[in-house]
């Protein structure tokens, strides 16, 4: 992924590179997965399906920073991310031990690809995203524009087991918002398990049921 080389990274970053917001919540879904809220500067601007740098600062004074996408719709006054703990990593290991209240360093400038600028107005828009590669397609669904420039909207959404399908809320609840105006019929769920065969959900790897033509059918 464009951000992959960003993971981890140590380095000084000037101060007019970054804000310094205060965490708002830490959630742990699973002992591998968690969410983290934090306020928004005011003058933060993205569109929806950017990622952002975070900073943690160590008690050596350096700063660990890590890319996240943003879960948040580009009008929330909040910023939201979807994490997994990575075993041993730093970026992690600093934020586990922070609480709400906790200061968390943003930087100013938001970047990515995965907008719906960059792609032609047609009938579907399919979103397929496994684990936390979720987190940009629900800013994208927290958006106006998806819903008014496509007939439909096909979210497929993977995971190991059941307890690891996050935001099951938001999506349910994402059709029936009053800015949609009615359009919340445009969206069609298709949830992904591999490790456990799970009610109303299909099992198998995306790549597979893409290449056998199930997720098509589905």
């Amino acid at each position: 992924s464009v951000w992959r080389c960003l993971k981890g990274a140590i380095m000084t970053v000037s101060e007019d590179k970054f804000t310094r917001q205060t965490l708002l919540e830490v959630r742990s879904l699973t002992p591998s997965l968690f969410t983290l809220r934090t306020t928004r500067d005011p003058g933060f601007r993205f569109r929806a399906g950017q990622f952002v740098r975070l900073g943690v600062e160590k008690t050596d004074g350096t700063v660990v920073w890590r890319a996240y996408s943003l879960v948040s719709a580009p009008h929330d006054e909040f910023l939201e991310f979807f994490s997994i703990v990575v075993p041993g990593g730093e970026f992690t290991s600093e934020l586990s031990r922070l609480r709400s209240g906790d200061e968390l360093l943003v930087e100013k400038q938001a970047t990515g690809f995965l907008t719906l600028d960059r792609f032609p107005d047609g009938r579907d828009l399919w979103l397929i995203g496994t684990g936390t590669g979720l987190a940009p397609f629900l800013s994208i669904l927290q958006d106006l524009e998806a819903w008014q420039r496509f007939e439909r909207i096909v979210l497929v959404y993977s995971a190991r087991d059941r307890g690891e399908l996050a935001y099951q809320e938001l999506i349910a609840e994402l059709p029936q918002r009053e800015w949609l105006e009615g359009a919340g019929h445009k969206l069609q769920y298709i949830p992904l398990v591999t490790r456990e065969q799970v009610p109303g959900a299909l099992h198998a790897r995306v790549t597979t049921l893409i290449e056998n033509g199930e997720l098509e059918r589905a």
